[in-house]
């Protein structure tokens, strides 16, 4: 019986799906898209479920689409018909996804990181947006997201070229929130999904879309909406709720402190 392509693990809150192809570098296959899908799909529904992170087995967070299926015709030569449905299903998921980049990340395994709401990478990560050398246009927000987030003139210097954006760089440039030793990788992503489920459940999903809606607005087309969300949001949060929220807040940071 062949392994699963999709490796789930819960605990206390937190779902890492790690992506379980290390031979082929965990290129995503039609089974391993649909796969992927199902767990995101699966998680939340699982209220318990608050923190997702996804990880890659082996030395490859994900080479990108399968290259074989790719070639022969099938499924993944699809490769629009692959990423929305996943895409989808990250998106439909309310809680936060960290994405723990620990190797390459391949054209559609750079996607996928962006997919995420949080990128953490360690030393050996490299970002690599191949779509151009390989000759196929990217379908899952590449050329949309990378340039949102490091600037148009660095984006079209990484994509037209093929070029590797390294760790270092992408610490530098804002597209991941830090890097660790690889030793260090899923301890730090378990520990920022943990300090994601000190904050308060709802304002948590809360937060994460407002984030997300107000990326890309104008300052005067965001703070009207935002005002408005809060000020929804606040009719719902009683006085001894944020009391209660606060003395768990101060009781975490005396925790942390001692």
């Amino acid at each position: 019986m062949s392994e699963d392509v999709i490796l789930i693990q819960k605990n206390q809150g937190i779902a890492t799906l790690t992506l379980n192809r290390p031979k082929a570098l965990n290129a995503i296959s039609s089974e391993l898209s649909e796969r992927l899908s199902l767990a995101f799909r699966e998680i939340q529904e699982d209220r318990e479920t608050r923190v997702a992170i996804v990880a890659g087995n082996g030395r490859a967070f994900c080479a990108g689409m399968d290259l074989k299926e790719l070639g022969s015709g099938g499924p993944a030569s699809r490769g629009d018909k692959i990423g929305n449905p996943l895409d989808a299903a990250m998106r439909d998921f309310e809680g936060p996804i960290i994405a723990a980049v620990g190797g390459f990340a391949v054209t559609a395994g750079f996607e996928l990181a962006l997919a995420a709401d949080v990128i953490v990478a360690s030393t050996e990560a490299q970002f690599v947006d191949s779509h151009a050398r390989v000759g196929i246009l990217p379908g899952w927000g590449l050329a949309v997201k990378l340039p949102q987030l490091i600037g148009i003139v660095r984006a079209k210097s990484v994509s037209l070229t093929g070029n590797p954006i390294d760790a270092e760089t992408a610490e530098r440039w804002g597209l991941v929130s830090q890097v660790v030793s690889p030793h260090d990788l899923m301890p730090t992503c378990e520990a920022l999904a943990r300090d994601m489920l000190s904050c308060d459940p709802d304002i948590l999903v809360q937060y994460k879309e407002l984030i997300d809606r107000c990326f890309g607005m104008t300052v005067s087309e965001a703070l009207p909406y935002e005002t408005a969300i809060a000020t929804e949001s606040a009719r719902n949060i009683s006085a001894d709720r944020i009391a209660e929220r606060r003395e768990d807040v101060q009781n975490r940071n005396r925790s942390k402190s001692s």
